[in-house]
């Protein structure tokens, strides 16, 4: 069983940049790890995601270039670097583990999540 513990969200104004971290209870280092988030009324939505050694990432288009995905396996521990935040970026953020290692942008193929750290960028 792996727990999940995002943290590092908070309030930010429009242009401004935030690093989220989740760290997992036991080893994560053969699973792939990704971030999602959610907004009020929304569906969860993928944000990133990074294979099990790091050599291979994926970006949903609307932060391409703006965010970026990276893990440390010796913390157990991923990370979301966020630059240049808008306020459509305001959501809950979620990480997640697929056992399978799959770099997958399916939420369906991820078996562990955290409880999520809220973002709010202002205008």
């Amino acid at each position: 069983q792996v727990r999940l513990v995002e943290s590092g969200g908070g309030a930010v104004q429009a242009g401004g940049s935030l690093r989220l971290s989740c760290a997992a209870s036991g080893r994560i280092s053969e699973y792939a790890l990704s971030w999602w988030r959610q907004a009020p009324g929304k569906e969860r939505e993928f944000v990133a995601a990074i294979s099990w050694n790091g050599g291979s990432t994926y970006y949903a288009d609307s932060v391409k270039g703006r965010f970026t995905i990276s893990r440390a396996n010796y913390k157990n521990t991923v990370y979301l670097q966020m630059s240049s935040l808008k306020p459509e970026d305001t959501a809950v953020y979620y990480c997640g583990a697929d056992t399978a290692s799959r770099l997958s942008t399916s939420r369906a193929q991820y078996d562990y999540w955290g409880q999520g750290t809220q973002v709010t960028v202002s205008s």
